[in-house]
């Protein structure tokens, strides 16, 4: 049992250990969610919080319910609602009144929500080249392909947010 346990908290010892791996990968997605989100504050979101990401996905361009929004989430549809409220606060999302049934509310992405999710695209570009740049493409390319076989089509679920949350 070499390298188990090691005095410096959060580091990597033998990557060839079978722990190191999820530490590794959460590793290079924490990277790459603090960069896009340092970014993002500069750009004009400096509330935006990886949550909130996972939640204006879950809204989707169709809007949902805060119950659905609840079950894309992986949460309760209590904190769904208080979800969306926090991304009314920030003006990402709004409530509005659904056009199919008069006794629910639909909640909808607004201008600066929509706004959100596209500079987060074009950021995320930017940080996948910095890491061809690194890594160079063909290895890049292995090892998101590698993470896809190994991760099925069902590997993204917007419900990490509700898992991490416990």
């Amino acid at each position: 049992m070499d390298n188990v346990v090691d005095q410096n908290v959060n580091q990597v010892v033998d990557p060839r250990n079978g722990f190191e791996l999820p530490l590794l990968l959460f590793a290079g997605f924490r990277t790459i969610i603090d960069e896009l989100h340092a970014e993002l504050a500069r750009q004009g979101h400096p509330e935006a919080r990886p949550a909130h990401g996972f939640a204006l996905q879950a809204i989707g361009l169709d809007g949902a319910t805060a119950s659905e929004l609840g079950r894309r989430l992986g949460v309760s549809k209590q904190a769904a609602g208080k979800t969306v409220d926090r991304l009314e606060a920030l003006g990402y999302a709004e409530r509005a009144d659904d056009p199919g049934d008069a006794r629910r509310k639909v909640v909808r992405l607004t201008p600066h929500g929509l706004d959100l999710l596209a500079r987060s695209a074009v950021v995320f570009e930017q940080i996948r080249g910095r890491w061809v740049a690194a890594l160079g493409e063909q290895r890049l390319r292995e090892l998101e392909d590698g993470l896809a076989q190994l991760t099925g089509p069902s590997g993204f679920r917007l419900d990490a947010a509700g898992w991490f949350g416990g």
